[in-house]
């Protein structure tokens, strides 16, 4: 599938910002816990959620979805055993190690896929379910855990790994004593896990800061939750707004989620208006403010953003040093935004120098990964002449109806 985009069309309108994929990626695994069907809503339409759920029913696990609601039975749960070939498709099929660990004391996975952006050990993952006390031993690429000696730990992180955080935080649940993480990872989506768990039953203090305690319980029950709203899918298109000097209004909108995101953008010159439950960007002359813009671990500025933000950078008047150290692949879709007439120079695989304002033209280019796609997407709704973007089913995985939003803002847009 591809799309055709003619740039230049100025993006007009009011959109609601989707579900968190992030987030319902870890909800899914954890709803094995429960002891009663649990039901998600505000799930969004994308294909990594369709690969969870796949997961899910290949263990044995009944899910019924109508649109943006998941109802999960994890009754009929009755292996252990993750497919190999779907836990290739998506990186958070991981943590299904944690829940399955948890009903069985044992289970067997294989390495996960999802973007090839950099390298992503399972080092910190591994070391964190050995504080637990459990045994890993690995054959090929298939990796075999038990847990037979259960412990109630204090985890000092090697790194503040959001995915190690949160599979903690599923074996803390049901713990017996008393388990404390440190250096752990605070995003919203963790803290969203940990909120879920509460309302299962778990006791769990200090989500969202970087020492958590998790106290345990052996039931959990099925409840009802709403997956929160993805900051990453509503900064996205607030770049997209002010890029074609545009006005959009986001709803949905959580402020304590877009502090840093905010603060960027208004350095790079992007006005915007924050309401109750909303935000709208404004037409801005777009200036850099600021020389050097990097990611950071959570409160600071996403990794999932940088991508489009160095998109935002070509349409800003100034020079910026924009700075990924955590993805050594992720930044090398520039190559595309350079093809497209983009002032740009790569000083290694984490940092590229970036001039503005440049006219890009339109160009035939395919996804690499999700951010990267979305980036050339933005990229073509400015770009003079028509842009062919393809395998878009890519950025499927992570965005919501594209296509459609897209649309409905006013972008000259087709699917074929």
């Amino acid at each position: 599938m591809r799309f055709l985009i003619n740039g230049g069309k100025r993006l007009e309108g009011k959109i609601k910002t989707s579900g968190s994929k992030n987030s319902v990626l870890k909800l899914i695994p954890a709803s094995l816990l429960a002891d009663s069907p649990v039901t998600l809503t505000n799930v969004p339409q994308i294909r990594d959620v369709d690969v969870m759920i796949e997961l899910a029913e290949k263990l044995g696990v009944k899910v019924f979805r109508n649109r943006d609601q998941l109802t999960i039975d994890p009754s009929g749960l009755k292996s252990y055993i993750l497919d190999p070939l779907s836990s290739a498709k998506v990186r958070a099929s991981v943590v299904f190690a944690a829940p399955l660990l948890a009903r069985f004391g044992k289970a067997v996975i294989t390495l996960p896929g999802g973007d090839s952006i950099g390298e992503r050990a399972l080092d910190t993952h591994f070391s964190m379910l050995r504080e637990f006390g459990v045994e890993i031993t690995q054959n090929a690429n298939k990796f075999n855990l038990e847990w037979k000696s259960k412990k109630t730990p204090d985890i000092f992180l090697e790194e503040a790994s959001v995915t190690a955080t949160e599979m903690a935080l599923i074996l803390g649940a049901v713990s017996a004593g008393k388990v404390k993480v440190e250096d752990a990872a605070c995003e919203p989506h963790v803290k969203d896990l940990a909120f879920f768990l509460e309302k299962m039953g778990a006791k769990i203090s200090g989500a969202g800061h970087n020492i958590v305690e998790i106290e345990g319980k052996q039931k959990l029950t099925g409840v009802t939750h709403r997956v929160i709203p993805d900051h990453i899918d509503g900064a996205t298109f607030a770049i997209a707004a002010a890029i074609t000097g545009g006005k959009v209004e986001m709803t949905d909108f959580v402020y304590e989620d877009y502090r840093m995101i905010l603060r960027y953008l208004e350095n790079m010159g992007v006005l915007y208006q924050v309401n109750q439950n909303s935000l709208t960007i404004l037409p801005s002359k777009l200036v850099a403010k600021k020389r050097k813009f990097q990611t950071r671990p959570w409160p600071g500025f996403p990794t999932d953003l940088m991508s489009p933000f160095i998109v935002l950078a070509t349409q800003t008047e100034g020079t910026v040093l924009c700075h990924d150290w955590m993805y050594e692949w992720r930044i090398f879709f520039v190559d595309d935004l350079i093809s497209m007439g983009a002032n740009i120079l790569i000083a290694d695989p984490h940092r590229v120098v970036v001039t503005g304002k440049s006219k890009l033209r339109g160009d035939t280019l395919h996804c690499k990964d999700i951010r990267a796609g979305i980036s050339i997407i933005l990229a073509a709704l400015v770009a003079e002449g028509q842009s062919v973007i393809r395998h878009i089913e890519i950025v499927e995985r992570g965005y919501e109806n594209v296509y459609e939003r897209f649309k409905a803002l006013g972008a000259d847009i087709k699917v074929q």
